[in-house]
């Protein structure tokens, strides 16, 4: 199988740039991460600097069970860096082996968000951070009594007077704390970016995924899944994909974005995932339902007509019109967009294990 030139396939993508108006894309400084080339612009309330030393202590709280009620296990338990800080099963187990609700969602490229958890719930990385201590089926700690922890912690207490002086230690600063660490997650060296900076280039197999996802007779998948104008590989917004059969909204089990807005129109819609990282964070879909690739891609051919369904999902009923070999170059080249260095970076693993 031959490799598509660099040349080549750079200057069909910045053709596609042009195309969509180069003016959204910008080379975003993020401090100790660089030029991120090919990146949308983030969002103004996320243009926060990270400050490694608030990072680092992030990065302990982020992997420490002292967080739970019971200290047996931390944020990272259900956020495991190997499954793109997500998890590998369908609903994560909390306290007393309760269930989350809904499928833990990976933790990458935050910055780029509006909004968090499937059902846009929270509004700032902080916020996302702040949930899951005081849920029951999570972490179930209350926020005083967390604090009261790590206020008497001769472990946290002198890096957080190293780090701000004498201050409260609060919610607030606990979760600013987490948030820095995860800003931090970000991915940026899968395949795919490195074809897009020049450094190396797509098989004929993955080059020919990449076209059907963007062709809008075919694969249709640009709508929600960004490649042909960035590498976030989402538009970040809210959809129904037909996922469920609903004729009314009383058919919704989980209401999605709806149960946050009540809003009719917003019933069974859910954040459109990115699809970077799809290697390591099945299964799939808010309830993880699917257990593969090739599974996902056997749900577009003919999804659900359902009350508040996504226009362009409209388009995929009664088919996507992939046959077996295009839904395999799709599936080569969506792997092209795992970043392996991302999970396996040790800046980023689990700080108490190098000790």
């Amino acid at each position: 199988m031959r490799n598509l030139s660099s040349n080549k396939f750079l200057s069909f993508f910045l053709i596609i740039l042009i195309s969509v108006s180069l003016s959204s894309f910008v080379q975003n400084d993020t401090s100790d991460f660089g030029k991120l080339k090919y990146f949308p612009e983030i969002p103004i309330k996320n243009q926060v600097l990270v400050n490694s030393e608030e990072a680092k202590i992030g990065r302990y709280l982020f992997y420490d069970p002292i967080l739970r009620r019971d200290s047996s296990f931390s944020c990272s338990s259900c956020h495991q860096q190997k499954f793109s800080f997500g998890d590998s099963i369908s609903f994560s187990k909390g306290l007393d082996g309760e269930l989350t609700k809904r499928n833990t969602m990976p933790l990458f490229n935050l910055l780029w968000y509006e909004k968090y958890f499937w059902d846009g719930r929270a509004n700032t990385i902080e916020e996302q951070a702040f949930e899951p201590l005081q849920t029951h089926s999570e972490m179930d700690l209350n926020w005083l009594i967390a604090a009261s922890r790590i206020t008497n912690s001769s472990f946290y207490k002198p890096l957080i007077d190293k780090v701000f002086g004498s201050t409260i230690i609060d919610s607030n600063l606990i979760v600013k704390l987490i948030g820095q660490f995860e800003r931090t997650l970000i991915s940026q060296n899968s395949k795919f970016d490195r074809v897009v900076r020049g450094e190396t280039s797509l098989t004929k197999k993955e080059y020919f995924g990449f076209e059907l996802m963007n062709d809008q007779v075919k694969g249709k998948c640009l709508h929600c899944h960004t490649t042909d104008q960035d590498v976030l590989g989402t538009i970040g917004k809210f959809k129904n994909n037909g996922l469920v059969s609903a004729e009314k909204l009383s058919d919704y089990e989980d209401q999605g974005l709806g149960g946050v807005t009540n809003k009719d129109a917003d019933y069974g819609k859910f954040k459109v995932p990115s699809i970077r990282n799809l290697g390591f964070s099945a299964p799939y879909m808010h309830d993880g339902r699917f257990k593969t690739l090739k599974e996902v891609l056997d749900f577009y051919d003919n999804p659900n007509a359902s009350l508040n369904v996504d226009s362009k999902i409209e388009q995929h009923l009664g088919g996507a019109n992939l046959n077996e070999a295009e839904k395999e170059a799709i599936i080569a080249f969506l792997n092209t967009l795992n970043d392996s260095s991302f999970i396996s970076s040790s800046k980023l693993s689990n700080p108490f294990a190098l000790n």
